[in-house]
């Protein structure tokens, strides 16, 4: 039976001020052997609308759009395993533990490690297909924060231990329905960084759709966003619980720092190399 996904619940905990749960719907319906999982449906509609997007932008720079689906289903596959490698590789004692349920589990995946996968596999499609990386890349780049907002909400249903830390602001959740992770008692809450998330990519997402149509160097809306997405799951890090490693910060937030400096870095260098050229542009003029 499909359960209602937008249903929130108030519980009273010990005569304390109620809290309220996360809507938490790891299943959220079965029919016969076959098992929906919101997770697995919130990446089938991220993997979807980046198909959708990616096609339209192909549409408009004179390419095949439907070649869209093609890279969208690398992604896909490459995304997943490189997400699950690197969520392996983050908890190996685990993983040695139960391999069969660290690999084919319906949670535990890592982002960046998607990211990476991900980009390697449609790097490998885009030169089959014979298609320009930068030009290509740009077509993508603004369907990377949608979808991983969109992603993000899936693991709210899930509840697979993507929340922060404890907080008294009110709009704090509990989890304790979660599949894995939530040892709190009752009434304490914590912050929802999914649902930061969602929102922050999908800001990122609507910058990118805006520039879109700007005269700019291939490859400069990718750049754009390796700068803006990790800089803000750098700042989400603060308020999650992961692990802090080096200099008191996160595997993401390092991950994140070097995403960003590359990003930085490819602006920089491209905007130095349009200057020049409008200069020379302008010296041949005279």
């Amino acid at each position: 039976m499909l359960v209602h996904l937008v249903s929130r619940r108030r519980l009273d905990c010990r005569g304390a001020v109620g809290y309220d749960l996360a809507p938490m719907y790891p299943v959220l319906f079965r029919i016969g052997p076959l098992t929906i999982y919101g997770y697995g449906l919130m990446m089938a509609i991220a993997f979807l609308a980046a198909a959708y997007l990616t096609g339209k932008e192909l549409d408009r720079k004179g390419f095949n759009g439907e070649l869209a689906s093609t890279l969208v289903l690398w992604a896909a596959v490459g995304g997943l395993i490189g997400a699950r490698l690197l969520a392996i590789l983050g908890d190996l004692e685990g993983f040695l533990a139960n391999p069969l349920q660290s690999i084919f589990s319906g949670s535990g995946f890592v982002f960046y490690g998607g990211l990476i996968g991900g980009l390697v596999a449609v790097s490998w499609s885009m030169r089959r297909l014979h298609l320009p990386w930068a030009l290509t890349v740009d077509c993508i780049a603004p369907a990377l924060p949608l979808g991983h907002g969109i992603g993000r909400i899936g693991c709210l249903l899930a509840g697979d231990g993507d929340w922060g830390k404890e907080t008294t602001l009110p709009w704090g959740m509990a989890y304790p329905n979660a599949i894995i992770g939530w040892h709190y008692p009752p009434g304490v809450r914590v912050h929802p960084t999914p649902i930061y998330e969602f929102l922050v990519y999908t800001l990122i997402f609507a910058l990118l759709w805006s520039m879109r149509k700007r005269p700019q160097p291939n490859g400069t809306l990718f750049w754009w966003y390796l700068l803006l997405a990790p800089a803000a799951r750098f700042l989400v890090e603060f308020v999650r619980i992961n692990p802090r490693i080096l200099f008191g910060l996160t595997e993401a937030q390092l991950t994140s720092v070097a995403l960003m400096s590359i990003g930085a870095w490819k602006l920089l260098t491209a905007r130095g190399l349009q200057m020049t050229a409008t200069a020379s542009a302008n010296a041949s003029k005279q």
